[in-house]
């Protein structure tokens, strides 16, 4: 940013560079660490959610390891979804079928990335006893989600003047 002024004596205006204001780098990293948290919050109950109904349909009711992978990483997207749309985003672009779909979209990746990262820890590494699998599950959700994190925030639930200066 750059400012006119008259030096003394002189009728011709010289450019005078401000000094940056230091505190929107922490503003903006304020802002980045409170989302931050907000997402670990919506995110660590998807994770319990996620967790008990896995252990539900592997260990109690003798499901397929990946079905019960699948189903659980399913049902703690939708409940992610609400808490990501109402608590996490809420100050984001209001519901609209292109977000409602660009999240189903993105989670259902995410889906898919977490359940190859749990078919190799289980399969693969051998992480298939009851604590083993848990582990093996544990680190798929922590993987797929900062893939999670990266596209809800970038495509999902934009900034409203994000979204308003991509209109044409």
């Amino acid at each position: 940013m750059t400012t006119s002024t008259l030096h003394e004596g002189s009728a011709t205006a010289s450019p005078v560079v401000a000094a940056p204001d230091a505190r929107l780098p922490l503003a903006r990293l304020r802002r980045l660490f409170l989302e931050l948290v907000r997402f670990g919050v919506v995110g660590g109950s998807g994770v319990a959610v996620n967790l008990v109904v896995f252990n539900l349909l592997l260990h109690g009711l003798s499901s397929a390891p990946m079905t019960a992978t699948v189903l659980a990483s399913c049902v703690a997207m939708g409940t992610n979804y609400l808490g990501f749309r109402f608590y996490a985003y809420r100050d984001r672009a209001s519901r609209t079928k292109r977000q409602i779909a660009l999240f189903f979209v993105f989670s259902g990746i995410g889906v898919l990335m977490e359940s190859l990262l749990f078919y190799a820890a289980y399969h693969g590494a051998g992480l298939n006893g009851p604590l083993g699998s848990n582990i093996a599950k544990a680190q798929s959700i922590v993987l797929a989600s900062a893939f999670r994190f990266l596209v809800y925030r970038t495509w999902v639930f934009q900034h409203r003047a994000h979204h308003d200066a991509r209109r044409p």
